[in-house]
């Protein structure tokens, strides 16, 4: 084809085809009616025919498209549907008269038409969001058809096509002409000269072979995994396919993920690696994998916008231009350098560093030993009670470390938690390249290398052959534009004399740019290979050690016991907290609303500094007479109803639990115990017993002992009986047990059951449940035992004590959790009449239940309860999150309830509000979504469909409403 022919066949609109001129042509040659329905194209016009025995698409084509490029499609899908390995494609059909591609005229215009099976599936291309294990997906999918495409030949295949990459530069200038805006005009242009300037030298290297050219979200069809998310599995429309680059297949496919990557171009990374480990590229189509998703970025751009001149009535066209738009964005909003390092680390290739053999000193008066390096990481023993958010304090500490030793410095490589920033839904930019040194004005500073000097308003650059330093901070010696040698003076360190100064500095291989001084941790590999370590000259301390999160994994699943499981499949290196939010060690903060162990919040100074204390005077056992264990009984005495006066102390609510038990067998004589089903109370051998959580023991139906009596989960969302008016079916579901439990005559313990169902998702029990179920366990000498172990202290912010809600009072209380924030502490509060009971077994005794640096713990939590009003802002902040919360009901059909109160809440998922189904798969790719997004979330329940929502009950309200933001934003683009 000539160039004048592409050129008018680029102008092209669609075939001017109606439904009704469609619905003709498929019944004269193909014998087939039904409905028909467009679907989107930019130059075919294409129709879906729905009838009884299946599905099809019409593809109507304009005749000035040569046949043996229609055949050539055609003989393509029979190849692929002729290998095993290959992704599924549509069948190709054949009209009455036995052809594949039928001639037809429509009102005095000719086209070519074919006929294809519709292949089933969903498309990408709506979804504003795709989780990595997706956009993985999609790169293997391009491996795989390219791999069995790559012994297809025919004759169709050499043809002349806009979207040919090999072709770019010219077309765009072609397609140039039709943009008005002549500022975007250039900026295209411009973009389009520098990516062809890259992709020059590395074509002759670049593979050919027939490759399909638009595996894009338009044209592959997916199925939806165990946790909803779309794996692409089938491909469609074959109008591209080319004999071409390799590479250049791949660059439309990465080019299209650019649509949905929220402006981080590192989002294709997943296909690329996915893509090279199944079909392998050479290194220099490595490097020019991004060059040419830069040249489709802006073909992309350019045609769309001359579509819509030459079309513009074509929605289709029109709907993907805004985000073609946001594609050529992504992709000229790094450098090219930037992604060559990105995309070569993600296949396994060395990047080949800097020779530095004859560098000289850069400070040749400073001895790099005598430097003191100032740790800035997130593990600094310099932070506490959030001191890095004040904008000057890593200057400061430097400045602190230089004034003792004369010289001190920042590492390169740290990841900075002064940089971490709050609620944010991206990881802010931690990871230092660069290095600040505070030391004596006036310190000589020499060239490390020859090269040439640029001087920017205190800002010195030197190029060298292959790197340019930047420093700040000097007084120049030497004329801006000037050449030096190695070792030649510079200036000195800015600054009074005998004063402190500060230097700069930072390397960088990339000619005429400004490199960031922080990079995510994302993109912190890739910048590292264009920013490299200024550590040759200042010494190797000058490095910050790598966070080794995945080895410590490996170290945790070999010796630490495997029931004890993690958060998530890939978990971030939690080593910081402070209030109601956690750091990683890259200094990524999240929002946790999950941690109901640390009540007051995380890194609270007043329990560092109490327990601190307390361990610096004393900590033994509790058989020893110490003021602690007094003070804090009676304060825990004085929290509980009337008559609960007798306080045990131990370590865990599994103990507690477990010794409330021992205490309604001793006190009653009998073993029966009654629960609910759904309920968790603990490990240990007693409070496991009881818990019939399936989703902690998968077993614990089945494996219960004969002296657990379950009943009915008074679930009034999901449960056996529904709605606020069900409490009375639900107590007579209690009859029938406690009546078999009289007729053996063996007696009844006791009842034991959460005053809120905690991990069945905060929901509260059906009105008047507890009062009646006491009454009954009371009358036949049983005790009941509420289990406070999770909802206690204030979190449902309306009451204190979970019971209170139900309007009873307990035989026995259980406490932990929150009790010390974290550190372990729990508690058993019953009468002493029931206390004594134990004796008749002998004495209870726990070693660090009880200790003085416990009991110090637990008493500074009730302190800072009191006087920050925890419970009042759990009720308060409670309840705007929870009416947000309530919100979301509205607008998304898969939140099915809302439960709890306070700071103690589920949200439950369903498929179907009538049936409802759980969504379990969703729920755990939820938490999986938010967890990118900055929030610690985990999934509850005997169906894991809810979220736990149970954090600090410090929390503010702008971090309520960012949990509720960035959760909504997950169902609204998917996960």
């Amino acid at each position: 084809m000539t160039e004048e022919a592409l050129v008018d066949r680029m102008a092209l609109p669609r075939p001017d085809v109606t439904a009704s001129e469609a619905a003709d042509i498929l019944l004269s040659h193909y014998g087939l009616s039904g409905s028909l329905s467009e679907l989107g194209s930019q130059q075919d016009r294409n129709y879906r025919l729905d009838t009884e025995d299946g599905r099809y698409v019409l593809k109507i084509c304009h005749a000035a498209y040569e046949t043996e490029e229609l055949n050539a499609q055609n003989a393509a899908i029979h190849h692929l549907r002729a290998k095993a390995s290959a992704p599924r494609v549509p069948n190709v059909m054949t009209s009455t008269e036995g052809q594949e591609i039928v001639f037809v005229n429509v009102r005095e215009q000719d086209y070519q038409v074919r006929l294809l099976e519709y292949l089933e599936g969903e498309g990408l291309t709506h979804r504003t969001y795709l989780a990595p294990t997706s956009i993985a997906a999609l790169g293997a999918l391009c491996a795989r058809l390219a791999e069995a495409l790559a012994d297809f030949t025919h004759p169709g295949l050499d043809r002349s096509l806009q979207w040919d990459l090999r072709r770019a530069g010219p077309v765009a200038v072609q397609l140039l002409s039709s943009i008005t805006d002549s500022a975007a005009r250039d900026r295209i242009a411009k973009t389009m000269v520098m990516a062809v300037r890259r992709i020059q030298p590395l074509a002759p290297s670049l593979r050919l072979q027939a490759v399909h050219h638009d595996v894009t979200g338009d044209n592959v069809v997916s199925r939806a995994d165990a946790h909803g998310r779309p794996v692409p599995d089938g491909v469609i429309d074959f109008g591209d396919i080319i004999r071409g680059w390799l590479v250049g297949d791949l660059a439309v496919t990465c080019a299209s993920l650019l649509r949905q990557a929220d402006g981080d171009p590192f989002y294709i990374l997943p296909a690329v690696k996915a893509y090279h480990e199944i079909y392998p590229l050479i290194e220099d189509e490595l490097k020019a994998l991004w060059p040419l998703i830069v040249a489709r970025a802006v073909i992309l751009v350019a045609s769309g916008e001359q579509q819509i001149a030459i079309d513009p009535d074509n929605d289709y066209v029109r709907g993907n231009l805004e985000g073609d738009r946001r594609i050529f964005d992504t992709a000229i909003s790094v450098p090219f350098e930037l992604m060559e390092a990105a995309i070569l680390k993600a296949a396994g290739v060395d990047i080949a560093g800097i020779n530095t053999t004859d560098w000289q000193p850069l400070l040749p008066e400073i001895d790099p030993a005598s430097v003191a390096y100032v740790d800035l990481g997130v593990r600094s023993p310099h932070f506490s009670d959030g001191n890095w958010l004040a904008t000057d304090m890593d200057w400061r500490l430097l400045a602190r470390a230089a004034a003792e030793t004369g010289a001190a410095a920042t590492r390169y490589g740290e990841y900075r938690l002064s940089r971490a920033g709050l609620h944010h839904a991206k990881a802010q930019a931690t990871y230092a390249l660069h290095t600040d040194i505070c030391l004596a004005a006036g310190s000589i500073v020499a060239a490390p290398f020859p090269g040439r000097i640029t001087w920017y308003d205190q800002h010195l650059v030197l190029t060298g052959a292959d790197i340019k330093l930047h420093i700040d901070g000097i007084e120049l010696s030497v004329a801006d534009g000037s050449e030096v040698d190695a070792g030649q003076l510079l200036g000195t360190v800015s600054g009074e004399t005998s004063s402190l100064g500060g230097l700069r500095l930072q390397l960088c291989s990339i000619a005429g740019f400004e490199p960031p001084l922080f990079a995510t941790p994302r993109q912190a590999a890739a910048w590292s290979a264009l920013c490299p370590s200024p550590s040759v000259l200042l010494g190797p301390d000058a490095d910050a050690p790598k966070p080794e999160t995945a080895a410590l994994l490996e170290l945790r699943q070999a010796h630490f016991a495997s029931p004890q499981k993690n958060y998530y499949e890939r978990p971030p290196q939690i080593e910081r907290g402070w209030k109601e939010h956690l750091f990683d060690i890259e200094g990524r903060a999240y929002l946790d609303m999950v941690n109901n162990v640390t009540i007051l919040g995380h890194g609270h100074p007043r329990m560092a500094e109490a327990i601190g204390q307390q361990w610096l005077m004393l900590n033994t056992n509790s058989r020893f007479h110490y003021a602690a264990v007094a003070e804090f009984s009676e304060s825990l005495a004085s929290l509980a109803p009337d008559g609960l006066d007798a306080v045990f102390l131990v370590n865990s609510g599994s103990e507690a639990n477990d010794l409330a038990l021992r205490l309604a067998w001793a006190h009653s004589g009998k073993r029966n115990m009654l629960c609910l089903l759904e309920g968790y109370h603990g490990w240990s051998v007693a409070s496991d017993a009881v818990s019939t959580s399936i989703a902690d023991n998968p077993q614990a139906l089945t494996t219960r002992p004969d002296w657990v009596h379950a009943v009915v989960s008074p679930n009034t969302y999901r449960g056996q009986f529904r709605g606020p008016e069900s409490t009375a079916d639900y107590l007579g579901s209690v009859m029938p047990v406690l009546e078999a439990i009289d007729a053996k005559g063996e007696g009844l313990a006791g009842f034991i059951a959460e005053s809120v169902y905690g991990n069945a998702g905060g929901i509260p029990l059906p009105e008047g449940y507890l009062t009646e179920v006491y009454r009954q366990v009371r009358e036949r000498g049983g005790l009941c035992i509420a289990d406070e172990v999770q909802v206690g202290y204030g979190r449902l912010g309306h009451y204190f004590w979970g019971f209170e809600q139900q309007g009873v009072v307990p035989d026995i209380i259980t406490i932990a959790k929150g009790m010390g924030n974290g550190h372990p502490l729990g508690a058993v509060i019953t009468t002493k009449e029931i206390a004594a009971s134990l004796e008749k077994e002998g004495y209870f005794f726990s070693s660090a239940g009880g200790s003085p640096v416990s009991c110090v713990a637990g008493m500074t939590v009730l302190d800072v309860l009191a006087e920050e009003r925890l419970q009042d802002n759990a009720r308060e902040v409670g309840d705007h999150l929870k009416a947000r919360l309530a919100a979301l009901i509205d607008s998304y059909p898969m939140v099915g309830a809302v439960h709890g109160m306070g700071l103690y809440l589920g949200l439950e998922f369903v498929r179907d509000r009538v049936t409802l189904e759980p969504a379990t798969g969703e729920t755990t790719s939820i938490c999986d979504r938010l967890l990118e997004l900055g929030v610690i979330m985990q999934p509850t329940g005997d169906h894991l469909n809810v979220l736990k929502i149970k954090p600090p009950l410090c929390l503010s309200e702008q971090s309520a409403d960012f949990f509720v933001d960035m959760l909504e934003k997950v169902l609204r683009e998917g996960w």
